[in-house]
């Protein structure tokens, strides 16, 4: 969705309205002289309560081209697909909330895990987004893009919300913010939990709350958040397709019933904005804590005959962060620049391990290793609007990386690293002629890998030999793009983009991790449009097409397993008719090679989510939505990989995996306003 950015006063020269008080309206022309790419934009807050979501994390798909999906139990982070990625629990896309990184670097899982199951969405107050390694103050995992999401400082009435529905669902929110001094303090607490439709019901328990105390008056605003979340659950992993036709396993059904996890996560976090003479500084920083423990068996007796395949994946971290940046304008030359300098540091301090387990008990321990991760970003752009039709955003990032490794198990894979990089960024944008605008993009980022292979010489499995992975991962982009307002009512962009990445981040389904692969390049198009011709209707379809390929030769192929091809989705709603209102979306998520030979490949997978409400008074309604309202029996995910089921040979069996959708279900919910 591309919404605008309009200023309060003047837009500065330079196009950036970062140092003016902001305001968001459904009204692209405004994002025509301000966004710097044709992929960029905002979702407004009303648009994303007219989501009909099944977990919270499905919210992101509001981004045009993002796909949002389960391959486990519903407490497990969420898989994400953007720009020719399979992008596993988040390699290659930025998420924060509030400020705070998401993406969890060394990972017990796999690299770059993006759990956003703790997200409140009444809280959300918007989301941004930018797609490509093009904007200096993004760093690690931003290669396809990046989200950001913001919760409320205050609350216009109270929330208590209740919902019942099938599938052993229930939901229970109240949320209310009270003006506390010069300030405001808010409050949420959420209680939820489902079955799902399997054989083995998930039995999700979770728990949420948020507390925030702001104040907005004056030159300086800040908030105060503390948030906890916790969860519990069964897992339905992926099941093999030749189990499924031979009636060992039902569709919905699970081969090993004690798999799934429990989490938590606590934060507490700040953020300070200060406007003065010298421009607009903003300081946000959090600490956080979280704990994984994890339990999947995705090759079921391939490895152990008797006990199973079944391990447990732990991660406990202490995550700490500070980012600052400060935005001035000045003359140079007679033209007016914008600039903005920032720093960028975190802290994790890690311990997880990989072991051997059956129904969750521990039989060995394969790895347990202690992490000390540090890093610090540094980053300038600057804005020049050189000619009336005529403006650059140019930029420049330098990232420096510290790991300390210390290895229980294989000392051998203890040890230090450090690696360094530095990104140069350039936007050139001209227009807008008759509400157009066109836009040109160059940049490079990078990802970082697993700290534990940067200082890795035996495999902890195997025993064999391996050589450390290059901490950091350069990411290359192009984009041409237009984005235009033409019509009235009506917003579009298009654009279309390269990257290529020196190394490709890959999900290894039999081992239940991410690993450094061959570089790789990907090439596509997006289109986005946003059409709102009456104020109660609105409609918003994207569509995107990638190829993605390696870029070096191998025998084996050049298909990238899992890279998604095309997407589609198709967004109405309709509201201020009276007391009715309702919303659906329409998901297309295209086949996709799974084998680097192209010999596998998915299937394609259609959805339809929607909902109808009744606005009983001003302050009470109630919704019914439905989820999979085709039933159709489509895939949220699909893999290739060996496994074995009881009696089959030895060597296992090469086959595709899949995690089947859910049933059509429906939910009833109650909002009250107070």
């Amino acid at each position: 969705m591309l919404l605008s950015l309009n200023t309060i006063g003047s837009v500065n020269a330079a196009g950036i309205p970062t140092l003016n008080e902001v305001t968001v309206k459904a009204n692209s022309r405004e994002l025509i002289g301000t966004a710097n790419s044709a992929n960029e934009g905002t979702v407004l807050k009303h648009q994303l309560d007219a989501r009909t979501v099944y977990r919270p994390g499905e919210l992101l798909e509001s981004v045009p081209g993002l796909i949002v999906t389960q391959h486990s139990g519903e407490g497990k982070a969420n898989q994400y697909f953007l720009r020719g990625f399979n992008l596993d629990h988040g390699t290659d896309v930025r998420i924060t909330v509030d400020g705070m990184l998401v993406n969890q670097r060394t990972h017990g899982h796999g690299q770059g895990w993006a759990d956003t199951n703790f997200l409140i969405p009444e809280l959300i107050g918007g989301l941004q987004y930018m797609k490509g390694p093009y904007f200096a103050s993004q760093g690690d995992f931003s290669s396809a893009g990046a989200v950001s999401l913001n919760y409320v400082d205050k609350l216009p009435q109270g929330i208590a919300t209740y919902g019942i529905g099938q599938q052993g669902f229930m939901r229970g929110l109240v949320a209310k913010s009270h003006q506390v001094g010069p300030g405001n303090f808010l409050y949420a607490f959420e209680l939820l939990t489902k079955d799902g439709p399997w054989v083995t019901p998930e039995n999700y328990k979770k728990f949420n709350g948020v507390l925030r105390y702001s104040q907005e008056n004056g030159p300086t605003k800040f908030n105060i958040t503390a948030m906890g979340y916790g969860a519990k659950w069964n897992a339905t992993d992926q099941i093999p397709q030749r189990g499924v036709e031979s009636g060992y396993v039902p569709r919905l059904g699970a081969i090993d019933p004690s798999d799934g996890g429990e989490t938590h996560r606590f934060s507490l976090s700040g953020a300070l904005q200060h406007t003065s003479r010298f421009g607009l500084t903003h300081i946000n920083l959090y600490t956080l804590h979280s704990n994984l423990a994890l339990f999947s068996n995705f090759t079921y007796f391939l490895d152990d005959p008797v006990n199973g395949d079944q391990f447990s994946q732990v991660d406990k971290r202490f995550q700490s962060a500070m980012n600052v940046s400060h935005s001035w304008v000045n003359k140079i030359a007679g033209f007016d620049v914008e600039n903005t300098v920032g720093v960028q540091f975190q802290n994790d301090v890690i311990d997880n391990g990989l072991m051997s387990t059956k129904e969750r008990r521990t039989l060995s321990t394969t790895r347990k290793d202690h992490i000390n991760q540090n890093s610090i970003g540094l980053f300038y752009q600057n804005s020049i609007q050189w000619l009336e039709k005529f403006r650059t955003v140019a930029g420049i990032r330098s990232d420096y990386y510290w790991f300390d490794v210390n290895s229980h198990v294989h000392k051998e894979n203890s040890g230090d690293s450090y690696d360094s990089m530095t990104n140069p960024k350039l936007a050139a944008i001209f227009g807008p002629w008759a509400q157009t605008e066109f836009y040109f993009n160059y940049g490079s980022g990078f990802h970082s890998n697993d700290g534990r292979g940067t200082t890795a010489r035996v495999d902890p499995k195997t025993g064999e030999s391996i050589n450390p992975v290059q901490p950091l991962v350069r990411s290359t982009g192009y984009e041409v793009g237009v984005r235009s307002a033409i019509i009235p009512g009506l917003q579009a962009s298009f654009a279309l983009f390269r990257l290529d990445m020196a190394s490709e981040l890959l999900f290894v389904g039999d081992a239940g991790t991410t690993v450094a692969s061959r570089p790789s390049q990907r090439e596509g198009f997006e289109i986005s449009t946003f059409y709102m011709p009456k104020d109660w209707l609105t409609v918003d379809i994207d569509y995107a097409l990638a190829r993605a390929r390696f870029s070096d030769f191998d025998p084996a192929g050049n298909h990238i397993p899992g890279a998604i091809n095309g997407v589609g989705k198709l967004a109405v709603t309709l509201d201020n008719i009276g007391k009715l209102f309702g919303s659906m979306q329409l998901r297309y998520f295209g086949k996709r090679a799974l084998v680097e030979d192209n010999s596998a490949r998915s299937n394609n997978t259609v959805t339809l989510n929607g909902q109808i409400g009744y606005k009983i008074n001003n302050n009470v309604r109630v919704t019914l939505q439905g989820f999979n309202l085709l039933n159709t029996h489509g895939h949220g995910i699909d893999y290739f990989y060996t496994s074995r089921l009881p009696g089959e040979p030895a060597a296992g069996v090469a086959d595709k995996h899949f995690h089947p959708i859910e049933s059509r279900s429906f939910r009833v919910n109650l909002v009250a306003n107070f």
